[in-house]
């Protein structure tokens, strides 16, 4: 595949809409495109995910290279300029993806086969919508059972060419409903929304406490308040409904955090929350994800290495850590395998009306990837 085949795969892919939970119309495309750039096998799973094969099934090993081709919502009209691509997806995450399949397509086959290893590109539907249902798909069907757990995994997310990310943290969204009866204003009663307010104040307070001595923000405890929306449903009663959620570090007791929000809420302890024996909290917690961290010591790190100075002599591997989640934090635990995340694209710019990619940038992670497969397949 060459570069004017690989824009315009990735310019097609961006230019097709797919929200989370839409996703059928982009995954039968890229199933079809990756048929017709020489994959093996390729098609749409029972989850929805598209999905391209090359090697051997039953071959030594097995890379996953799992990316996600839903979106957020946002209409930026799709166009070159400069060469920059714009549109939804651009950077998160359909340009890493397009990335893999074209990384993937000019390894080929038989360099597979001859390396003995197998190669699946998987575009994963949900991503977006907090609940991973391809990824978790994915990570059920390579599980050592049905099939063996992959030997590395590459997650699809922008980090720039030249940098692969090695950690996510977790994540923990809580809704909740508050409710009380109604009083009037100059009464002593403290309203509803001061006391929510003052449960966000102790979650704020409690963040404090776990965050000290703690510098690095991949460290902490990272709390934001989501959703606020105050109301009188019957004139009886005031109600609050709202979402507090939290970015979760590496080994964090998330078991013991949600116990404790439970007895704050219905005052079990002392919080500080304003007559908090007249209010009725309602708690639902999801979106749960556990903090991962990889390291750079193992043989896909050092494939990367390889791969990055294969295209550009001179350049150096950067190592970042990221406070957003991705679907490592789904397949990490359940792999406990080498893994890293890589894509063209700068983060910053995810879920913005400006999102763009350059091509001169998806060009070169093309063609790192490439190399990186070639680098890992000689290995031994």
């Amino acid at each position: 595949m060459d570069r004017a085949s690989a824009t315009e795969l990735v310019r097609g892919l961006v230019e097709i809409p797919s929200l989370s939970r839409q996703e059928s119309v982009a995954s039968a495309w890229l199933a079809a495109q990756m048929r017709g750039a020489g994959f093996d096998r390729a098609y749409v799973d029972d989850a929805g995910n598209a999905v391209g094969e090359l090697g051997d099934p039953k071959a030594a090993r097995t890379i996953v290279l799992l990316g996600h081709i839903d979106t957020v919502p946002g209409n930026i009209p799709v166009r070159i300029e400069d060469d920059l691509l714009y549109g939804r997806g651009s950077v998160d995450a359909k340009g890493p993806l397009a990335t893999f399949v074209a990384g993937a397509a000019r390894f080929g086959s038989a360099a597979a086969r001859s390396g003995a290893l197998r190669v699946v590109v998987v575009g994963a539907v949900e991503e977006e919508a907090a609940t991973s249902k391809g990824a978790r798909f994915i990570a059920s069907r390579f599980n050592g059972k049905n099939e063996p757990i992959p030997t590395a995994c590459i997650i699809g997310e922008p980090s720039h060419w030249n940098r692969v990310t090695l950690g996510y943290k977790g994540r923990l969204l809580m809704d909740f409903t508050a409710d009380q009866p109604m009083a009037h204003t100059a009464g002593p009663d403290a309203s509803l929304a001061s006391v929510v307010v003052d449960f966000w104040n102790w979650v704020t307070a409690h963040a404090a406490r776990v965050n000290e001595g703690k510098h690095k923000v991949f460290d902490q405890l990272s709390p934001s308040l989501r959703r606020f929306i105050t109301s009188s449903n019957d004139q009886m009663h005031d109600t609050v409904d709202g979402q507090f959620a939290w970015r979760l570090p590496v080994g964090f007791d998330v078991e013991a955090f949600m116990m404790e929000l439970e007895q704050v809420a219905s005052g079990q302890v002392v919080s500080g929350l304003s007559r908090i024996h007249s209010t009725t909290f309602k708690l639902k917690f999801r979106g749960y994800e556990k903090a991962w961290r990889g390291d750079r010591n193992n043989p896909l790190v050092r494939s990367f290495l390889a791969g990055l100075r294969s295209v550009e002599a001179a350049e150096k591997l950067g190592f970042v850590l990221k406070t957003g989640t991705s679907d490592m934090n789904v397949v990490g635990p359940v792999w406990q395998g080498p893994i890293v995340a890589y894509g063209p694209g700068d983060s910053s710019l995810d879920h913005t009306p400006n999102e763009h990619l350059p091509i001169d940038e998806y060009w070169k992670a093309v063609n790192v990837i490439e190399q990186t497969l070639i680098a890992f397949a000689g290995l031994v």
